[in-house]
C-alpha cells in the first residue's frame, strides 16, 4: 500500500510539473499570472520560456527516474527538486506577489514534494 501511495504521489507531482511547464510554453502570460508574478506585456519572454523548459525538464526527469531508477533515486531527486518551489516562494514574495500565492501554492508544493521524497525513501 505504501509503495502505491509513494509512486502514485510522485507520478502525480511530476505530471503536474510537466503540465505547468507546457502551460508556460503554450500560454505564458496566463501561466505567469498563476505563478504569482505577472509578466510585463512588453517583455519577459525569456523568463517565461526558461520557466517552462525548467519545469518540463524536471517533470520528465522525475518520471524517468521513477520508471528506470527506482524509488530511492526518485526520492533523492524529489528532495533536491523541492528547492525549486522553495525558491519560487521567495521570488513571488520579493517581486510583489501575494503571500497567499507564495505560501499557498509554492511553499505548499515544496512541502508536498518533501512528503513525496520521504514516502519514496520509505519504500
Amino acid at each position: 500500500m505504501l509503495t502505491s501511495i509513494a509512486y502514485g504521489l510522485a507520478v502525480l507531482l511530476n505530471l503536474l510539473i510537466v503540465l505547468i511547464g507546457a502551460r508556460f510554453l503554450l500560454a505564458p502570460r496566463a501561466a505567469a499570472a498563476g505563478y504569482g508574478v505577472p509578466a510585463k506585456p512588453d517583455g519577459d519572454a525569456a523568463y517565461l520560456t526558461v520557466k517552462g523548459l525548467r519545469d518540463l525538464g524536471y517533470g520528465v526527469l522525475g518520471l524517468a527516474l521513477l520508471a528506470f531508477a527506482g524509488a530511492h533515486a526518485a526520492g533523492w531527486f524529489m528532495l533536491v527538486a523541492a528547492l525549486n518551489p522553495l525558491g519560487d516562494t521567495v521570488v513571488v514574495l520579493r517581486h510583489g506577489g501575494t503571500k497567499a500565492t507564495a505560501f499557498g501554492v509554492h511553499f505548499a508544493t515544496a512541502v508536498t514534494v518533501l512528503v513525496s521524497a520521504a514516502l519514496l525513501f520509505a519504500v
